[in-house]
């Protein structure tokens, strides 16, 4: 059973995945050693996986599009067609104005457009509505620190591959995979880690704190969109938001353990200077979450960098 001290340790490394067992010690006023046996223990029962994500913008994946489906008839044939597609990174059936909602990450606008003609034809697909992401200010499974330049070699891209897998994996580890001394292994992860190109943190199993509701948000602003949604990205439960064009100025998922907490959520973000009208749906089922760089895990060390 999880207490509090559990929930800001899983709250904590969602931050920074890799902070030191004495830092996140100090946050929570447990010993080292008390703090180090409980997040072995959130880890072995499968309650949090600490890893990396990878940012998009590294492997040339710019345009984020958030689509909303109007179906005629069943829903399960589009979702299991939606899990195929390589650009999806999310998709879940919903209860609202539509249907369905999916997540497309592709390299620019016009291969967006051309995604959305593909999903024109999808099963039972009567209407799609995208809204174009601008700036994305927290997205629970891919970084979204800014990216700067950098250049990686094949180095670089055998230790993203490892921390995709273990984000908490040791420098003497990570140095003995990799073929470099402790020193250099340092470096290079700390320089992936500050440059953005890899962010490392908690991803929660949502059996682990009961039921997992989620509910999609269109954010209507009162003003700057950008400004509100940096007050917003700092509203614990907010796990994707992005301002840009289209039907909303913002859209936003909420995830929470129960639906008391889910509804408390939204009346935060209602409640929050700037925002106006909020249109809302239900995540039912998700059918696919696929975090940045997932796709790496598996690809040998041969293989090098994507590109």
């Amino acid at each position: 059973m999880l207490d509090a001290v559990d929930a800001a340790l899983m709250r904590a490394l969602q931050g920074d995945g890799r902070a030191t067992f004495q830092a996140l010690a100090d946050g929570v006023g447990l010993s080292r050693t008390a703090v180090r046996a409980r997040v072995r223990q959130l880890v072995q029962s499968g309650a949090i996986r600490i890893v990396g994500v990878l940012h998009t913008g590294v492997l040339g994946m710019e345009a984020l599009g958030h689509v909303s489906f109007t179906v005629n008839g069943p829903v399960g044939p589009l979702m299991n067609k939606l899990g195929e597609r390589e650009a999806v990174t999310f998709a879940a059936l919903t209860a609202g104005r539509c249907q369905a909602v999916a997540q497309v990450r592709v390299a620019d606008d016009r291969a967006l457009a051309a995604e959305l003609a593909d999903l024109r034809s999808l099963p039972g697909v009567e209407q799609v509505e995208v809204f174009r992401a601008g700036a994305v200010f927290r997205d629970s499974h891919s970084s979204v620190r800014r990216l700067q330049d950098i250049e990686l070699d094949a180095l670089d891209w055998r230790l993203v591959r490892r921390l995709l897998v273990n984000g908490r994996a040791s420098y003497a580890d990570l140095a003995r995979q990799v073929g470099l001394s402790q020193a250099a292994a340092r470096s290079r992860v700390v320089r992936l880690l500050e440059s953005g190109v890899v962010h490392v943190t908690a991803l929660v199993e949502p059996t682990a704190l009961g039921a997992n509701e989620q509910l999609g948000l269109g954010v209507h602003c009162r003003g700057d969109a950008e400004a509100l949604g940096t007050r917003l990205a700092a509203v614990d439960g907010v796990s994707f938001l992005a301002s840009g064009f289209g039907r909303y100025d913002l859209v936003a998922t909420l995830t929470a353990p129960d639906r008391c907490r889910l509804v408390e959520l939204l009346e935060t973000v209602r409640a929050t200077a700037g925002v106006g009208p909020v249109e809302t749906w239900d995540h039912l089922s998700v059918r696919k979450e696929r975090r940045g760089g997932e796709h790496l895990v598996d690809w040998p060390d041969a293989a090098g960098s994507p590109e």
